[in-house]
């Protein structure tokens, strides 16, 4: 069998969206709609661009790629950084950061309204121990994961989100107000930074893996044929995700006149559903948060597994190296989070840029072709600002630095002072690739 039907099709959208959208995915885009007010379009066009736009590109490039994408990362640029930032990749987006925050968030704003005012520490033990253990039943075969999260989870996650969404477009909270802070003067600007805070262009990487898995699962082994259901999968989910999240930003822009500016997006979600439909409200919301938490998990769990399995050269199991991620987050869900996210912060800088460059080149790979050099210079230059930023996000940075980089780097003031000096190492690498001969086809 070397095609997929469109049922098949839709379930791997669905499985791709269920896996991206997670309780970040939820926060982020209200809070941002309330504070950005009249400019909440421009807000979150650039939200889109770098929470919608970016993963479609990661997704085509995995396409265009044949799903070999890991292989084409290592053969493209060096051995040493395509390991050292898969390593990165897949520790923040799993146990380190993502898949405790699943697990925390997902009490902290799905079960603990239900709860009186006290000692949470034994409830949210007993939560977390449910949750984390039945992310690693549905983790466990990573060949039924499709099935099980694309067929069951999904549906009653988007149908709970349907309901919360025609209730707001049906009687909105109140009328929009004016912008306030970065976006009154730079909404696309700050948009797109708030962008980052989703991950999913990191994720993508993982799930453009977990996917293709799934479909040689169903037993397609060409690479063409393999590249279009990873493409076509890829525009469901994010045909799915800008819905979704224009939806949650307009009800943010909403909420202001009722709820005023809330102190976070998971604060004004609760308070909006509760307003919307009464004590029920807690009950729709805990329902959203919990399958979207538990189905992101599910895929950044299984990922980060396979991943370290193959690194290790199986030595590990990929069941042992499931247990212990999940055992972890279980541990970093109760205890630390604060820290761990502190800590996370500056390596999601150093590594954004880096994904970011070596996307957008992958996607000229056929005109590229055998000159690596360009991909080697742009990341390398890259690698230089982004881990500049990353020592300023993490306090380490010099003040005096920062100012004479802002000062004549361009867009180095909103933390884009990679780009120009990006394209100048491709540049660079392209006039060293000059001197250089073409090699055998099969080493380009």
């Amino acid at each position: 069998m070397n095609r997929l039907k469109k049922k098949d099709l839709l379930t791997l959208g669905f499985m791709m969206f269920s896996v991206f959208f997670g309780a970040g995915n939820l926060i982020f885009p209200p809070a941002l709609g309330q504070a950005a007010g009249e400019n909440t379009i421009l807000a979150m066009l650039g939200f889109m661009t770098t929470g919608v736009g970016l993963p479609l590109l990661g997704i085509t490039a995995i396409a265009l790629a044949g799903g070999e994408y890991v292989e084409l990362l290592r053969r493209r640029t060096f051995p040493w950084f395509a390991t050292a930032l898969l390593v990165i990749l897949y520790l923040i987006i799993g146990p380190l950061f993502a898949m405790p925050r699943t697990g925390a968030v997902s009490f902290e704003i799905g079960i603990r309204p239900f709860m009186s005012e006290g000692d949470i520490m034994i409830p949210q033990l007993i939560y977390t121990a449910i949750f984390f253990g039945a992310s690693y039943y549905l983790s466990l075969n990573p060949n039924k994961l499709i099935d099980r999260v694309g067929k069951m989870l999904t549906p009653a996650l988007l149908i709970v989100l349907v309901i919360l969404f025609l209730r707001t477009f049906a009687a909105p909270m109140g009328g929009v107000l004016e912008a306030t802070g970065a976006y009154i003067d730079a909404p696309y600007a700050q948009g797109f930074q708030d962008g980052y805070q989703t991950m999913d262009l990191l994720a993508t990487i993982a799930i453009g893996a977990l996917v293709v898995n799934a479909v040689r699962y169903r037993g397609v082994t060409d690479t063409r044929t393999i590249g279009k259901a990873c493409l076509a999968a890829g525009f469901i989910t994010v045909s799915l995700m800008a819905c979704v999240y224009g939806s949650l930003a307009y009800l943010g822009a909403t909420s202001a006149t009722v709820l005023g500016h809330s102190e976070n997006g998971g604060q004004l979600l609760a308070e909006s559903v509760r307003i919307f439909f009464g004590a029920g409200g807690n009950v729709l919301l805990a329902l959203i948060i919990i399958l979207a938490c538990i189905t992101t998990c599910c895929g950044i769990t299984s990922s980060a597994a396979m991943f370290f399995h193959k690194l290790f050269k199986k030595k590990i199991s990929y069941e042992r190296l499931l247990l212990f991620s999940i055992l972890f987050s279980f541990g970093a869900s109760n205890i630390g989070l604060t820290q761990i996210i502190s800590l996370a912060v500056p390596f999601l800088v150093a590594i954004y840029p880096l994904v970011i460059v070596f996307v957008i080149l992958s996607l000229f790979d056929r005109v590229i072709g055998w000159r690596k050099s360009i991909y080697q210079g742009s990341v390398l230059v890259t690698l230089i600002f982004s881990l500049t930023d990353a020592l300023h996000a993490a306090g380490l940075g010099s003040a005096a630095l920062y100012d004479l980089l802002a000062q004549y780097v361009p867009f180095y003031s909103v933390m884009m002072g990679w780009v120009c000096p990006a394209a100048v190492g491709a540049v660079a690498g392209f006039l060293v690739s000059l001197g250089q001969k073409e090699p055998a086809a099969k080493e380009a």
